[in-house]
């Protein structure tokens, strides 16, 4: 596989001559400066390209050509948008950039409660505690009907923070769980916002009546507009996994288990429509056996995350190291060395270590824990590389 490395523009603290020099030789980016629905002129995309080109290094995946929320949940003006990232597509594709990940999750791309949650050795890792998280549902958010999704142990732990909170660990939640994990990602709620929490209600409020087969509908209808366009540039689509993968705030989730990935695969049966296996994802669920979709859907696998999560009681998790956890990393690279070899992979959420925690880094995108973890997957891949020489698998 391709070794690549999510880089947030020329403003990353973290330079390309620092990749190149650690062994990195694919980029993953975006052009974040233009605003979720507009164009992405050719001149731009060509002006990233051939910036990172200069640096020895090529932007081998798009992370993230965000889909607008009207389009997840079918506003008047989704057809316009749609029609922008379908000129969006064939600019990167005209350009030569052949690869788009995207998510289908309503407002709420990825959640935890904790950015810097110590482990026993010094480091720090994200954590979704999902008490916490309740908490946060109820209590700050005060989401109508939000108690009815939670047990009467989460609800009772709920109560009980009630009595201890300040308004400073209610701000720290609000910026765990919808700035500093968000604002990077989509656009919706940035950092400088005012009123985080009310911006919040009123996205949400925007799904009021869409259901679960609602929102397969509105990207069925997404993939379905957006192909001929991939189909004549080249471009492969590859949607990444609900994170978590469960449903929350009352949100359908629809790319959580093998049953979803089976879906959209089949409602737009289309070799450019493909998956971003994101193995820290799928891990935090416990439903999910993460080698066997490994095994199942290499083929239409078009984008690797390698990460791991620990499931821990009550529905919490946190993020392993890239050699434990659940995810299998080891079984995972001698699926796709040997199944779909050319991939690009990028290491994910990695731990603060070494003064990552004093840099301001995006969460979970760290420098030193990322470099232990490609170094220990470039050490995975060579011993896979040899097994499968050998004909050992």
């Amino acid at each position: 596989m391709e070794k690549t490395w999510r880089w947030f523009g020329k403003k990353d603290k973290i330079t390309l001559s620092m990749l190149r020099q650690i062994g990195v030789e694919g980029i993953v980016t975006a052009l974040h400066d233009i605003p979720n629905g507009e164009i992405w002129p050719y001149e731009a995309v060509v002006e990233m390209r051939d910036y990172i080109a200069a640096a020895g290094l090529r932007w081998s995946v798009v992370e993230s050509l965000p889909v607008s929320e009207s389009i997840k949940y079918g506003g008047p003006d989704r057809d316009r948008l749609i029609e922008n990232y379908i000129v969006s597509l064939a600019n990167l594709g005209k350009a030569g950039v052949k690869t788009v990940c995207y998510n289908f999750m309503p407002v709420l791309d990825w959640a935890r409660t904790d950015l810097e949650h110590p482990n026993a050795d010094g480091t720090s890792s994200l954590y979704f505690d999902r008490a916490d998280f309740a908490y946060f549902d109820c209590c700050i958010l005060k989401r109508e009907g939000a108690e009815a999704d939670y047990g009467a142990d989460i609800m009772e732990h709920v109560e009980r923070k009630k009595a201890v909170m300040t308004p400073e660990d209610d701000h720290k939640l609000v910026e765990n769980i919808i700035i500093k994990t968000q604002g990077f990602v989509n656009g919706n709620i940035k950092e400088d916002d005012e009123k985080p929490v009310e911006i919040f209600r009123e996205l949400l409020g925007l799904y009021k009546g869409i259901d679960r087969d609602a929102l397969r509908e509105n990207m069925r209808y997404f993939l379905s507009a957006v192909m001929p366009v991939c189909e004549q540039y080249g471009v492969d689509m590859c949607v990444h996994p609900d994170d978590p993968p469960l449903q929350i705030l009352g949100l359908p989730r629809i790319v959580t288990c093998d049953e979803d990935i089976a879906w959209f695969l089949n409602a737009v049966d289309n070799p450019h429509n493909g998956l971003t296996f994101c193995a820290g994802s799928l891990s935090a669920g416990a439903h999910n056996n993460v080698p066997e979709l490994a095994r199942k859907y290499a083929s239409r696998t078009k984008f690797v995350h390698l990460r791991s999560t620990d499931v821990l009681p009550g529905g919490n998790f946190k993020e392993a190291s890239h050699l434990a956890g659940r995810a299998g990393i080891i079984d995972l690279v001698r699926t796709f060395q040997k199944e779909n070899p050319s991939l690009p992979m990028r290491v994910d959420h990695a731990p603060l270590m070494l003064g990552d925690e004093k840099m301001g880094y995006n969460a979970g995108y760290s420098f030193h824990g990322r470099m232990l973890a490609l170094g220990q997957m470039e050490g995975v891949m060579a011993v896979v590389d040899r097994e499968i020489a050998e004909g050992k698998i």
